[in-house]
């Protein structure tokens, strides 16, 4: 069983001792077609923390992000977690409505209106300013992406799920979304995050996946 009670580092004895998780799981163990993908996972993330999910292919990174998004319904054991952001490998991107349409359409799924100001901040820092009104279709993969990441930094979500969210960035754009991460988690965010790249955050903590092996009888 694999154990990570993993806590925020408290600065000083001023700071709150105990510390409300963001994310919590009790023996959670995933599945795919009757099979365990996973040893069962008990696990605790406080605010500020960053968790680098690492693990082969095939080792249930990408259905455990599911499970806790509330996606995947094949699971043992217990999870409990603040309302969050998912970012899986589809972008979710209508490419017919330009990246400014895209995130006010997000933000009516949540029945809320799109502050217009903060989108077209957001899409600056991506560098998309420019691609604010161009359909999505015209716009390259990686600022696609970033057009997605728009989304995380506009929700007011503490939580992000993240499953290769380097996918298709430059190395400039990669340095950018560590950037946000650091910020996020700085800010009292939380980010769990599967990646072939190693994040530059600091202070994240890594966690890798342990595949059950199957004994042959």
């Amino acid at each position: 069983m694999l154990d990570h009670s993993l806590h925020i580092h408290q600065a000083d004895d001023e700071s709150p001792r105990h510390v409300e998780a963001v994310l919590s799981t009790l023996a959670l163990s995933c599945q795919r077609d009757q099979r365990d993908l996973f040893e069962p996972l008990n696990l605790v993330v406080g605010p500020g923390e960053c968790i680098e999910l690492l693990g082969p292919n095939g080792s249930g990174k990408s259905t455990l992000l599911r499970t806790l998004a509330g996606l995947h319904s094949q699971y043992q054991g217990e999870y409990n977690s603040v309302a969050a952001v998912y970012q899986g490998h589809r972008l979710g991107l209508d490419e017919l409505l330009t990246p400014l349409e895209n995130l006010a359409w997000f933000a009516g799924l949540q029945d809320q209106h799109l502050d217009r100001d903060r989108a077209l901040t957001v899409l600056a820092r991506l560098g998309l300013l420019a691609e604010a009104h161009t359909a999505c279709y015209r716009l390259s993969a990686g600022q696609q992406r970033r057009a997605a990441i728009a989304r995380w930094l506009l929700a007011e979500h503490s939580l992000w799920l993240l499953d290769e969210p380097f996918n298709a960035l430059d190395v400039q754009s990669q340095v950018l979304l560590n950037e946000l991460l650091h910020e996020h988690c700085q800010a009292g965010g939380a980010v769990v995050c599967a990646t072939h790249l190693q994040l530059q955050v600091v202070g994240k903590v890594t966690l890798e996946l342990e595949p059950v092996v199957e004994v042959a009888l």
